[in-house]
């Protein structure tokens, strides 16, 4: 039988993957210098190997007559998910891969070389070069799904999302954010009035750290039979559900962006620990996009870890594993003081949820116009600089390091990604008032250290549900209406204004 075939697939690739994705882990952590040759070709080989197995020509022959077959609903929904991964790999030529590839890694390399300068004129004509191919890509993406060539991108990230509908609700949100912005900073204000932001009293041993970010990652659910945590340069969730790696960073001078940083990747490893075991082979038991998976780390550090709930149960574990004196004098409102910290600034990973989604919404609007050719590449600052203006009162004219040359996105060719983050803001609030509607005492368990009916209802609406659902029917299905800004903004106006 073909579905069977296609199952059997399904195992093998999940081997590649898995093999892949702890090599991954590896190199970013514990592969001595000199291993990187040798990792880089075992990669490689792997990558190669799994490509050719999931585009392999048998496979569509698989797919269509595995759609006469008698099957239950949910081999039904993997059928259609192997079909749109197979539609994915193979609607670009081997030619256009190959070009798009070193076009795309000599951009990075000479990004890398370039923005600590700002150096744009020098790193322009390879960003151009970029832009053609994501042109040509959108392109084919485009005839092989019958989507819009914008949409098609994105619809890698986070299957079913189109911007016909997000057009609607990121005008909304953009528009309730440029008036909110200064509310919230006048807000902010008065409280630090009365209430300015304490000293920390470090050093902060980073053993000690560490056992204060387990002891958060226990508290919250993580497995550790399944996971264990690492240090990287950057922090990352990585692994496979059975073995979920994930890893921080820290400083001797302050502890909290550590622990926010542990938090937040929790959130990740959560969702892959609870994805359903009997599907890790197939596409719909794997995480559901970057919107969904971001929406699951931000829960966790946004909507749990920044409230005074959450921190009435924290502070005491701050004071055991750092010390008494770690923050002498502190209380709840000193740390909401921290780590709900509004400010107007330059640099997207850098920002507070309140001024983020404006980063993330200026490169939506000017991906779109780069994709439809309606702005070129050459035209990048003035049209940035135009929109940090209007959004968020700073100029980047004279700035291209912190302005169009911050993230490594648009010269390694990732466009239709930039949605995602701000998708997963706004998601977790959705969340989180739909979780409080069913379960009304979640706050009042959360204060305890109590976070078992949290994960079991988003275990019960999200986690196990892989990707049976597009993203939006996923997130209506989880809290019962399509994804509505009104959420995230009423959110913001408790911690911001109320607050």
């Amino acid at each position: 039988m073909s579905f069977a075939k296609l199952d059997a697939l399904g195992h093998r690739l999940e081997a590649l993957e898995h093999a892949l994705s702890i090599l991954g882990a590896d190199e970013a952590t514990h592969m001595a210098v000199g291993g990187g040759e040798k990792r880089a070709e075992a990669m490689a080989t792997l990558a190669g190997m799994y490509h050719a197995e999931a585009s392999a020509p048998a496979v569509a022959d698989w797919i269509e007559s595995a759609k006469a077959e008698s099957l239950s609903e949910d081999q039904q929904l993997a059928l259609g998910e192997f079909e749109r991964n197979y539609r994915n790999l193979t609607c670009l030529p081997t030619e256009f891969i190959e070009r798009r590839t070193a076009a795309t890694m000599r951009s990075e390399q000479l990004w890398r070389e370039l923005r600590p300068s700002g150096d744009w004129d020098t790193f322009l004509p390879a960003l151009e070069g970029v832009v053609a191919l994501v042109r040509e890509e959108a392109q084919l993406r485009a005839d092989a799904t019958g989507l819009a060539p914008y949409d098609a991108l994105m619809d890698q990230y986070d299957p079913g999302n189109r911007t016909a509908d997000l057009d609607a609700t990121f005008g909304d949100l953009e528009i309730f954010l440029k008036d909110f912005v200064p509310e919230a900073l006048a807000a902010q204000e008065r409280r630090l009035s009365t209430r300015p932001r304490k000293s920390l009293n470090p050093p902060y041993p980073i053993e000690k750290q560490r056992e204060l970010g387990l002891a958060a990652m226990r508290a919250v659910g993580f497995d550790f039979t399944h996971g264990s945590l690492a240090v990287s340069h950057h922090p990352f969730c990585g692994g496979v559900p059975s073995d979920v790696r994930m890893t921080t960073r820290y400083r001797t001078d302050e502890f909290l962006s550590s622990l926010m940083g542990v938090l937040h990747e929790t959130g990740h490893a959560l969702y892959e620990q609870g994805l359903q075991k009997e599907w890790s082979h197939w596409p719909i038991g794997k995480a559901r996009g970057m919107g969904i998976h971001e929406s699951q780390s931000l829960f966790v550090e946004m909507q749990l870890a920044r409230s005074p709930e959450f921190w009435e149960f924290m502070l005491p574990l701050v004071h055991l594993h750092l010390g008494d004196d770690a923050i002498p004098g502190w209380e709840i409102a000193d740390i909401l003081n921290e780590v709900n910290h509004v400010e107007r600034g330059y640099i997207r990973v850098d920002a507070d949820e309140v001024t983020y989604p404006l980063h993330v919404i200026l490169r939506y609007e000017l991906e779109q116009e780069l994709v439809a050719g309606k702005l070129e590449a050459s035209q990048i600052p003035e049209a940035w600089d135009a929109k940090m203006t209007e959004y968020l009162g700073i100029s980047t004219m004279d700035n291209m390091k912190d302005g169009p040359m911050q993230d490594v996105h648009w010269p390694a060719g990732s466009f239709g990604y930039f949605p995602s983050y701000t998708l997963g803001a706004m998601i977790a609030a959705q969340q989180w008032a739909a979780l409080e509607r069913d379960v009304p005492d979640a706050r009042e368990q959360m204060r305890r250290g109590d976070f078992g009916a949290i994960n079991g209802w988003r275990a019960d609406r999200i986690w196990t549900q892989g990707s049976r659902w597009s993203t939006p029917e996923l997130i209506t299905r989880a809290t019962g209406e399509p994804l509505n800004a009104d959420y995230f903004k009423a959110h913001l106006k408790r911690r911001y204004l109320d607050g």
